[in-house]
């Protein structure tokens, strides 16, 4: 794995429909990932929200969709651990989040991908990386 780039796999023992609705759905992307969501995801369009996360409610979520091509990519940027409302996180570049979905004798493999971590501001990057 590179530095800038996290990668996960793993296979779900659900049809790529039910993973791609779970991925898509904004309402059931929103429960997953802990935010309430304006409204559906669209290609090209920016999705906005509020994150329902205890201590983090007063924070806005917004990501600009890439990709939707039908149970097969779902991809997004976004400002990852952007929780300073006095702070224009604009100005940096996002990372992206890429869903991939591959159909499989046990259902689904979704890899998970996020990239462009080297371009965050170095006094931000580390609280912007997942910690396990």
């Amino acid at each position: 794995m590179r530095s800038h780039c996290i990668e996960k796999q793993i296979e779900l023992k659900a049809p790529v429909s039910r993973v791609w609705r779970a991925l898509t759905d904004y309402r059931e992307f929103g429960e997953w990932f802990r935010v309430k969501l304006d409204g559906p995801f669209a290609p090209d369009q920016v999705s906005r929200g509020h994150i329902t996360y205890p201590g983090y409610e007063h924070i806005q979520w917004e990501a600009m969709v890439v990709r939707m091509e039908s149970e097969k990519i779902f991809s997004f940027t976004w400002h990852p651990f952007a929780t300073d409302s006095t702070v224009d996180y604009s100005k940096e570049t996002p990372t992206l989040v890429e869903f991939g979905l591959q159909e499989i004798p046990s259902g689904t493999l979704l890899r998970v991908a996020e990239s462009g971590f080297d371009k965050i501001p170095v006094n931000r990057r580390d609280e912007s990386l997942p910690h396990e």
